[in-house]
């Protein structure tokens, strides 16, 4: 799924809002958490915002500046206008993602989207054009009770590539591609997924800004016809245990002015050198990457043996359970894909984190170890570090301790992103750490 953007200029977007009726301007840019915001105007301030005039207050979001430095402003990007599909009965509401400017007219350096923008720019410095990003979202979808809350009910008993009438998600999910197309998105393909009630759908790749544009884009839209279907729509890694957990699997190929750089006709596997130095980075990076792509308590719950969620750091051709697997398409379709990503991640930080970490392999040199087309799974402990095969970070606390030790990824984030992302979610593990579950109850209240 990618968007069909345009370049538009200011006069156009004028005209597109007259002729369309717009009455509403939503003004959005993601927090550290990877959570959309959203100022919303009347389209009367239109020109105010093309004119990089509108301000907000910058601390009242999570992780971005102190009381006393809050002021800030909101920079569009005219490439993402966009009219919502879902009009309301007092007009209709457009979309422009922005960056986010310090008054002095310097780029916020807490702003995930400038910060991506950063790492580009040093990608496009070492000689590198693009570097692309297909991403494989999965949700699940749940029934509302009465008052709209979400329940723990699954609205289907599907199973992967079932169709009606079974699942009866089908019906959600035809109209979530539907409106994603009436936006202007490319849909590769939609289908159920492994576990009852959980859907997939996969974009066709974009570059990396515009590839995380459409992952915040579409989560919204998945929410918003969702709940027309009284369904919650849920991104949250692992809500039921027993059944598979989602992924959002990232895709990625880098390319220079002679196409693609993963590619080599006469390399080992047609992958060239480039392709293993980076192959080497994810995997050297793999253990702090991990805080960044499974940034919650609960993706650590997916991230366990027995429902094809990666647990160990190593790498295939051929295996589907490997953290990273070279997909088999050749020529402009070479690619990497990281297996561990799940969709809490904030798309702008683990895109950037990716490419820092394999343009280090490509810096560096790095080699990867030899890949492994066995089962992982059914290695003893002994086997595996036989195979220098070492284990995903198990908790949110030591993937924190990993990306703390991790001075490339630390680089990557920048250090406001990379001290905000690190408070943040110290607290979210120490509220974590003082819950009793009911587990605990059911396992030793009575036992002792």
């Amino acid at each position: 799924m990618t968007m069909a953007r345009k370049n538009y200029t200011k006069d156009e977007i004028r005209k597109i809002a007259q002729d369309e009726n717009v009455q509403f301007l939503r003004l959005m840019f993601t927090d550290i958490s990877g959570v959309i915001k959203n100022v919303e105007m009347p389209v009367d301030q239109l020109d105010k915002v093309l004119d990089n005039k509108v301000m907000f207050d910058g601390s009242s979001i999570d992780g971005f500046v102190r009381i006393e430095e809050s002021d800030m402003y909101l920079y569009p990007d005219l490439n993402t206008w966009m009219i919502f599909p879902w009009g309301s009965e007092h007009g209709k509401v457009a979309r422009l993602i922005c960056r986010i400017y310090n008054t002095d007219g310097t780029p916020f350096n807490g702003d995930p989207r400038n910060n991506l923008i950063r790492i580009l720019d040093e990608m496009h410095a070492a000689g590198y054009t693009d570097f692309n990003i297909g991403p494989e979202p999965e949700f699940f979808l749940f029934k509302l009770d009465d008052q709209g809350r979400p329940t723990l009910h699954l609205n289907d008993k599907g199973s992967y590539f079932d169709f009606a009438p079974i699942d009866l998600g089908e019906n959600c999910r035809r109209d979530i591609v539907l409106e994603l197309e009436n936006m202007g998105f490319e849909v590769e393909a939609s289908h159920h997924e492994a576990a009852p009630g959980q859907h997939e759908v996969d974009f066709k790749y974009a570059n990396a800004l515009e590839a995380a544009d459409d992952i915040q884009t579409f989560k919204l839209v998945v929410k918003t016809v969702a709940r027309k279907h009284g369904l919650h729509a849920t991104f949250m890694p692992k809500p039921l245990d027993g059944i598979n957990g989602s992924g959002m699997h990232m895709n990625m190929s880098l390319f220079h002015d002679k196409g693609n750089a993963f590619y080599d006709k006469s390399g080992e596997m047609q992958l060239s050198n480039d392709a293993y130095h980076f192959l080497a980075g994810l995997l050297e990076h793999a253990r702090g990457l991990t805080a960044i792509a499974n940034p919650t308590v609960n993706s650590y719950k997916r991230l366990v043996p027995g429902y094809e969620a990666p647990v160990y750091v190593a790498w295939s051709g051929r295996n589907r359970s490997p953290l990273v697997r070279v997909p088999a398409s050749r020529g402009l379709s070479t690619r990497l894909e990281l297996r561990s990503v799940d969709p809490t991640a904030n798309p702008y930080a683990i895109i950037a984190a990716m490419l820092e970490a394999g343009m280090d392999g490509i810096r560096q040199e790095m080699t990867p170890l030899p890949a492994v087309d066995r089962n992982i799974y059914r290695m003893d402990d002994e086997e595996r570090k036989a195979n220098h095969i070492t284990d995903l970070p198990s908790t949110l606390h030591n993937a924190l301790k990993a990306l703390r030790d991790d001075q490339v990824l630390r680089d990557a984030l920048g250090q406001h992103l990379y001290q905000s992302f690190m408070e943040a979610k110290k607290l979210e593990w120490a509220s974590y750490r003082q819950m009793v579950s009911q587990w605990e109850r059911d396992q030793y209240l009575e036992l002792y």
